[in-house]
């Protein structure tokens, strides 16, 4: 027993970093179907099976299951299948389905206190000329928008490609006279309509709240003093620790042993 312990936690142990550098992908294909009536995933799945038979059209089902947004996703093992899957779904169920390809949108990086003479148009030509040895090439760089920070520091949001990330990712490069560091480009899911974050306002069952000062009335609406504005999600957090606080119980310098006193 004492050796197996000492092989579980030596050097014969894998690295998490390890394990995860041998780790294969693959890569799925999925097309969700929706209802243009409005009927719920079981319906929408006994639709399919009616009027769809993947034995005819020569495709493998992977995954076949429902989803909360009222659709039904569907994953094959090659593009080939999977468009002829979505070609005979839209065919066959024409005017009650419709089956739509999972697209990925492609990474976004951004550009960190960027010169005032880079702008939109002229950051791919102005990189690609000043850092020839990062082997970047011409179309892959899609500026987005630009603005920025409460400190005055410029920042520029590209659109790259996977693999146009590995090479930009965590490193400076040079644009104008300035040396810009480059990062993800992370934005937090927030409902447009309960202002709150990991949220979508399709699947939101709240009620209108203002993300200026979390008043119960939409953005628009708004007529609160810019000094009196709130977070609805600071305001949730407060609460919650509010009540863990009180949950906690609370001991006097009295009450407590005479060892902890001394500690």
């Amino acid at each position: 027993m004492g050796l197996g312990g000492a092989q579980s936690g030596g050097s014969g142990r894998k690295l998490y970093s390890g394990v995860l550098a041998n780790r294969t992908y693959t890569k799925k294909y999925k097309l969700t179907v929706k209802s243009n009536e409005h009927l719920p995933p079981d319906t929408i799945k006994d639709l399919l099976k009616n009027k769809v038979n993947p034995t005819e059209i020569k495709v493998g089902i992977n995954s076949f299951k429902s989803l909360k947004n009222w659709r039904v996703l569907i994953e094959t093992n090659s593009k080939e299948e999977l468009e002829a899957l979505q070609k005979d779904i839209n065919d066959k169920c024409e005017g009650k389905l419709e089956a739509n390809t999972i697209k990925l949108r492609n990474p976004r990086l951004v550009f960190i206190n960027i010169p005032e003479e880079i702008s939109i148009g002229n950051v791919e030509d102005i990189l690609l000329a000043q850092n020839k040895d990062v082997s970047l090439k011409v179309g892959e760089i899609e500026a987005k928008f630009s603005y920025e920070t409460r400190k005055h520091t410029r920042i520029l949001v590209i659109e790259v490609s996977a693999q146009t990330r590995k090479l930009l990712l965590d490193r400076r490069v040079k644009l104008g006279w300035q040396i810009c560091r480059i990062e993800d480009y992370v934005v937090a899911t927030r409902c447009y309509k309960c202002s709150r974050y990991n949220n979508r306002a399709r699947d939101s069952r709240g009620e209108d709240t203002c993300p200026l000062c979390a008043g119960t009335h939409k953005l628009k609406e708004c007529t609160t003093n810019p000094q009196d504005y709130k977070c609805i999600n600071c305001l949730s957090y407060n609460k919650q620790s509010e009540e863990h606080n009180l949950r906690k119980p609370h001991f006097s310098v009295q009450e407590l042993p005479k060892l902890a006193r001394n500690t």
